[in-house]
């Protein structure tokens, strides 16, 4: 071993104690009212704490690794036997501190081995979750069991399946890639997990629209079927009513502009200025009805449903590879008419698969053009279909309110994309 320590090793020293420091903090702030001996470790201990995590790394890069091992062994003996001791004492059964110190112990450790930035995001994802420990109890209390499954069943399509597909295409033209398709399926149920948390967090007591808000994110064609059987019932909610399904209709332009770009960078430009202007005649005419509306209070709204059952997760990726091969048929068969075609046939049930479709194969044997304009047209007889669902269903007193504003959207949208 040199006869000095080096400016380098002073520094990864600092940042040990500094990574203690700062979850000592919130150790301590929590317990800052208890006496002297009553706490099994505070500001001063996590500091330390840090400290020999640090020096046990710088030891372990001159002598044999295994000194680290023996020291952290022995630290270990010593924090749970201390804890064991104050437990008893108490009636905390929580090994929080436990786990805390010793996680302490390792990020100085990776500290002085020069995992620098790994040990500092750890340490403050660490004070964070210390920190809400009540508000992460009151979302696990306000968790339902449908919402658990729900949860699970994301990271079993995202974690455990997804890393395990081949990246390579199959098929006729090559076309079906097992490991995009899966992602784009786990794109989609991610936008609609989040939409229906946003309504879970929201409540039904918000309204009329907080729920069309957050069905823009997961469908907006089912809150269009829903309000319009409402609007049956409730007559005098009809401007309301409205009002939700534009706001709905409204926020699937960006959710398809969000999602292609995210596949394909290129189209974020294409498309801007068709789904900008589209959104700002169906959310100005929703701002328009909403100023009619009647002083009344919302009926209760239903919760939307959770989309994350495995089926409609297996049933949308059927959906694409259907789509994919029949937009790869059409432009063999048809060219640049087939897309079109298809883009407007896909969109009478669903936006997000040609959506997805178009813009996977716009990186690579499609161009972005017509990807764009392919994506317009779906997205625009896909607004056209709630705009008569909403007629037919609701009646004449909402589809009045509802059609007009829709039909312009969808020419409007239409003529920007063509003209550029």
């Amino acid at each position: 071993m040199n006869g000095f320590v080096d400016a380098k090793q002073i520094t990864l020293m600092g940042i040990a104690l500094a990574i203690g420091l700062l979850i000592g903090a919130e150790r301590g702030w929590k317990s800052r009212e208890a006496k002297d001996g009553e706490r099994i470790a505070g500001l001063r201990t996590y500091g330390l704490t840090g400290l020999l995590g640090g020096g046990a790394g710088l030891l372990s890069q001159y002598l044999d690794a295994i000194v680290l091992g023996f020291i952290f062994l022995g630290f270990s003996i010593t924090v749970a036997t201390a804890y064991t001791v104050q437990r008893n004492n108490s009636e905390d059964a929580s090994i929080t501190s436990l786990i805390t110190m010793l996680l302490t112990f390792i990020l100085g450790v990776f500290a002085t081995l020069e995992h620098v930035d790994l040990a500092a995001s750890i340490a403050v994802l660490t004070a964070i979750l210390l920190r809400y420990k009540e508000a992460l109890h009151g979302w696990l209390k306000k968790l339902e069991k449908k919402e658990l499954h729900a949860a699970l069943q994301l990271l079993l399509i995202s974690v455990v399946l997804l890393p395990i597909l081949p990246d390579r295409g199959y098929g006729p033209w090559q076309a079906l890639n097992p490991y995009e398709i899966w992602w784009m399926v786990v794109l989609i149920a991610s936008i609609s997990f989040s939409g229906y948390f946003a309504m879970k967090i929201a409540g039904p007591s918000r309204g009329v629209i907080l729920t069309a808000l957050a069905a823009g994110m997961a469908s907006s064609t089912a809150l269009t079927l829903h309000y319009a059987r409402l609007s049956q019932k409730q007559e005098t909610m009809r401007n309301l009513l409205a009002a939700g399904i534009l706001l709905a209709c409204g926020t699937m332009f960006p959710r398809v502009l969000l999602v292609s770009s995210l596949i394909n960078p290129a189209l974020f430009s294409k498309l801007l200025v068709p789904m900008s202007v589209m959104m700002a005649v169906v959310l100005l005419s929703s701002l328009v009805i909403w100023h009619k509306k009647a002083a009344q209070t919302p009926a209760k709204m239903t919760h939307l449903i959770n989309p994350l059952e495995l089926k409609s997760a297996l049933f949308f990726g059927a959906l694409l590879v259907l789509v994919i091969l029949l937009s790869k048929a059409a432009i063999d068969y048809f060219g640049e008419a087939g897309i079109y075609l298809m883009a407007m046939i896909s969109g009478i049930a669903d936006v997000d698969p040609i959506n997805l479709a178009l813009s996977r194969m716009s990186t690579s044997d499609l161009s972005v053009n017509l990807a764009a304009l392919g994506i317009v047209i779906a997205a625009s007889s896909n607004t056209l279909v709630k705009a008569l669902l909403a007629s037919f269903i609701g009646g004449p007193g909402l589809g009045m309110r509802v059609l007009l504003p829709l039909l312009a959207a969808s020419a409007v949208g239409l003529t920007t994309a063509w003209l550029m």
